[in-house]
């Protein structure tokens, strides 16, 4: 559900969620993975109504958005590419993997997000990435180029 096609919708499906975690202690951040969830990204609206419903300020709800990578505060991209760059990965090819995903992100047409992530716990595959949420190990730059120009082809990978 897009937020465009959910506007009417968004305040009382945020109310929803937020009465659904109300009993936990600490439910933020089960709060914002289940708005996630639902409109793709998480809202200048629903920070505000969280914000409210928890008794916190936007500032703190809106903090732990953008600290947590997994969070969105825009709608993402069609495609998502994470690239590990820690030091298991990078000691067996990491380095050469970023660098393929960071040439590709330069004259990609922007349906493909590029992000650095530190472990993905796949350290004896390594080097390892995420494709739309799907853990990859021993992926190289030509395994990135091949999801990333399918990716921008429309093709499935």
């Amino acid at each position: 559900m897009t937020t465009e096609e959910s506007d009417g919708a968004l305040p009382s499906t945020i109310e929803s969620i937020c009465r659904r975690h109300g009993g936990r202690e600490g439910p933020l951040l089960a709060i914002l993975h289940d708005v996630q969830d639902t409109f793709g990204h998480i809202p200048d609206e629903a920070v505000r109504h969280i914000a409210r419903t928890l008794n916190l300020t936007r500032a703190e709800v809106h903090g732990v958005v953008r600290f947590y990578t997994d969070f969105h505060a825009e709608p993402a991209r069609a495609h998502q590419l994470k690239v590990c760059r820690a030091e298991a990965c990078q000691a067996v090819g990491g380095r050469a993997v970023w660098a393929a995903a960071q040439a590709l992100s330069a004259v990609s047409d922007g349906r493909v997000e590029i992000e650095p992530v530190y472990c993905l716990g796949n350290c004896p595959c390594g080097p390892s990435a995420q494709w739309n949420g799907r853990t990859l190990g021993r992926i190289t730059p030509e395994r990135v180029h091949e999801l990333v120009s399918a990716a921008e082809g429309g093709r499935p990978s």
